[in-house]
């Protein structure tokens, strides 16, 4: 019947077609097909199957599901004018494109007429999830206070992740080297989130909430405690069972949202915390590689492509230890990947800044900028400048910015005489010369690290 529907399609062609590319996505309550024919340059037609051929697609569904468990979901037929012809039948192994999806009340029907002893797990959550892995707000601080009356914390995880702010540190550092050799693939990081998706369906979040706070929740592909869930009846797991209040929808995988998520784990007062969800080790495929700091080296040398030098070898493990303690340089990155252009060490950086694991210092403020600035600052302040003419003003440089100052003249004495200090960020503080600017300096020095996170 295939070859039937395609002669039928070859006859509905434009003149010229050389290849046809058709679909029938197709259940007893709703269905669509579109054919598209394309000439020897590549230009496309599109047009919609006919009533009669449409008739004939319902009938070989109709009897695919007399051969097997269930009918088809969708047809994908490509013939070329000289007759080669090429049929594939989705049984829905993995999810249909979005523009081909039916509501899922559509394929709840198609159930009915066409029963299945077990459905694709993520078509089984579609239809039958209702909303029960969704933990609204107002949802969450209920059951965290049942959860308290009763006693229940969650089960306490010890050596399965790494410490919240260590495995932030190392998904971080991972995103940067995928972000630096332009990789579509590998996890990446948001204000706030770490995200990942794997090649095999499987993926995580990772969310930072103030207070030091972090919930790690996804999805494994295929995960057997979902099939249990949604093919044989066993209650859903409870992924939240223990979890606080904070552990709600805003911060929770999307997987929720359509009853995909098969793990949460939440990290509170330093440790990590989990309901019915599985151990670690379950879940590899779908976290990345942050379990220790040799499994992120290896991560990160493997996106060369290549066997790694010694020298690239140890510049990567600086680079992950830099990461680790927070204090990642764009030259720690340029040692990685080099600075000539090929990799995208700039995107790389603004990766671990947002994880805030990045050291990333203000350029040098020109000294005549520096002079400037506190000129225009006296005269907002429309300060007394007698014996002080702002056309001498002065710079001296030290570490993170200038001294600016007027100098006293031959033979001149002058007790509390105006000194100002300007950071390279543009912070501006007055002193006097009552106070030793070897001291002074020293703990500018200082607010100006605390202010960039590299004070000690």
């Amino acid at each position: 019947m295939g070859h039937e529907i395609a002669r039928e399609l070859a006859a509905l062609g434009p003149e010229g077609w050389r290849r046809l590319e058709v679909f029938f996505a197709m259940t007893t309550a709703a269905e669509m097909a579109v054919a598209v024919y394309y000439d020897d340059e590549d230009r496309s037609v599109r047009a919609t199957p006919t009533e009669e051929i449409l008739a004939l697609a319902r009938e070989h569904r109709d009897l695919s599901a007399q051969l097997g468990d269930g009918a088809w979901w969708r047809l994908l037929l490509t013939l070329t004018s000289a007759g080669a012809l090429e049929i594939d039948y989705d049984y829905g192994d993995v999810p249909f494109p979005d523009e081909q999806m039916f509501p899922p009340e559509v394929y709840r029907a198609d159930l009915e007429a066409y029963p299945r002893r077990t459905l694709p797990i993520w078509l089984a959550a579609y239809v039958g999830h209702d909303n029960r892995q969704s933990r609204p707000a107002e949802l969450a601080a209920q059951q965290a206070r049942a959860d308290r009356e009763a006693g229940n914390r969650g089960v306490l995880s010890q050596e399965e992740f790494p410490a919240f702010p260590l495995m932030q540190a190392r998904w971080a550092v991972i995103a940067a080297a995928f972000v630096a050799v332009r990789s579509d693939w590998g996890p990446r990081v948001l204000p706030a989130l770490g995200w990942f998706e794997g090649t095999r369906r499987s993926g995580a979040t990772l969310y930072s909430l103030p207070g030091g706070r972090g919930v790690l929740s996804g999805g494994v592909w295929n995960a057997p405690e979902l099939d249990a869930t949604y093919n044989n009846a066993a209650p859903m797991p409870d992924y939240y069972g223990g979890a606080p209040e904070w552990v709600a929808n805003p911060v929770l995988n999307p997987r929720a949202a359509t009853g995909l998520l098969s793990f949460c784990y939440w990290w509170e007062g330093g440790r990590w915390y989990r309901g019915e969800s599985p151990t670690s080790d379950l879940l590899a495929e779908a976290v990345p590689g942050v379990w220790t700091s040799q499994t992120v080296i290896d991560v990160i040398l493997g996106v060369f492509g290549e066997e790694p030098t010694e020298r690239r070898r140890k510049a990567v493990q600086t680079l992950v230890a830099a990461a680790e303690v927070g204090v990642v340089t764009r030259d720690t990155l340029a040692d990685v990947f080099g600075d000539t252009g090929a990799f995208d060490i700039d995107s790389a950086l603004f990766q671990l800044s947002l994880a805030g694991v990045a050291m990333i210092l203000p350029d040098p403020l020109p000294e005549s900028e520096a002079i400037s600035r506190v000129r225009q600052y006296i005269l907002d302040q429309d300060m007394d400048t007698t014996g002080y003419p702002l056309e001498d003003l002065h710079a001296e440089r030290f570490s993170v910015g200038w001294m600016v100052f007027v100098p006293t003249q031959p033979g001149e004495i002058s007790i509390g005489r105006a000194i100002f200090y300007i950071g390279d960020d543009g912070v501006l503080e007055q002193s006097s010369s009552s106070v030793s600017p070897s001291v002074y300096i020293a703990e500018f020095e200082q607010r100006f690290q605390r202010r960039y996170g590299t004070a000690d």
